[in-house]
């Protein structure tokens, strides 16, 4: 039998979603994960008495990211279409979507999180896009993070590939608080700031608070999702690059 990738069940008299990545220790973002947690914010935000989501995950590490074979010319473009109609989704959700990180967040883990409202991280969390270490790039996080962390920072993310640890990724705006018990330090949040308000003025906040932000991701996703397609992976360097990491070895670059 196999395990459904996803934990969901209400709290809070059902003003609280939970939703856990669980299929550690990767918590790899593939089609059955990316299906199952679109599935449950289509069935519950538009419940009228919820008032946010906390999203968490089984296991040491949050999630390594996207499957890379999923990358692969023949998987690619379903792969990437399905993960950014999640993440709009995730971006015009109606309440809060509070994430809660542990280990490695990387590639699409970062993403992923990248489209919640705040990020709460233990102080192990590491936070990267490590894409184009493989030769390709990261088109959600392309546009994501220069709105959550300014273009210079975001940009040193998605151009060096390098990783951030929880204290760093709080310095420049990434992450919300840094706490040893991470989905309890958002829980508290819940409990402390949103629990006593009317549901119905809290989603006023949020539509408000990202008027124009939403409409200038979905505009650019679209565009970078279109090079990632009809560009990128026309070169030579993204398919050395990919079939290098599954073959376990050292890229070969050409530079073309």
């Amino acid at each position: 039998m196999v395990q459904a990738p996803l934990k969901t069940w209400t709290e809070r008299d059902g003003r609280l979603l939970r939703l856990r990545l669980d299929r550690p220790k990767a918590n790899l973002l593939d089609a059955a994960m990316i299906a199952a947690l679109s599935e449950a914010l289509l069935g519950h935000l538009g419940e009228p008495h919820l008032a946010a989501v906390v999203l968490d995950a089984e296991g040491p590490h949050f999630s390594f990211g996207a499957s890379v074979e999923e990358h692969m010319p023949v998987q690619c473009a379903a792969m990437l279409s399905s993960l950014h109609r999640l993440l709009l989704r995730m971006l015009e959700a109606p309440v809060p979507i509070l994430a809660a990180v542990r280990g490695q967040c990387l590639g699409g883990g970062l993403e992923l999180v990248s489209a919640a409202t705040l990020i709460f991280a233990a102080p192990d969390a590491k936070f990267g896009q490590p894409e184009i270490r493989l030769g390709v790039i990261a088109p959600a996080a392309s546009c994501l993070l220069p709105e959550r962390v300014g273009p210079a920072r975001a940009e040193d993310l998605l151009f060096s590939g390098r990783s951030i640890d929880a204290a760093e990724a709080r310095h420049i705006g990434l992450v919300h608080s840094v706490s040893d018990d991470p989905e309890a330090a958002a829980l508290a949040y819940f409990d402390g700031q949103f629990a006593q308000l009317s549901a119905s003025s809290l989603r006023f906040a949020l539509k408000a608070a990202r008027i124009g932000m939403v409409e200038r991701v979905r505009a650019k996703l679209g565009a970078v999702e279109k090079m990632y397609l009809e560009a990128l992976m026309a070169t030579r360097d993204a398919l050395e690059g990919l079939n290098a990491f599954t073959e376990k070895r050292r890229p070969r670059w050409e530079d073309r």
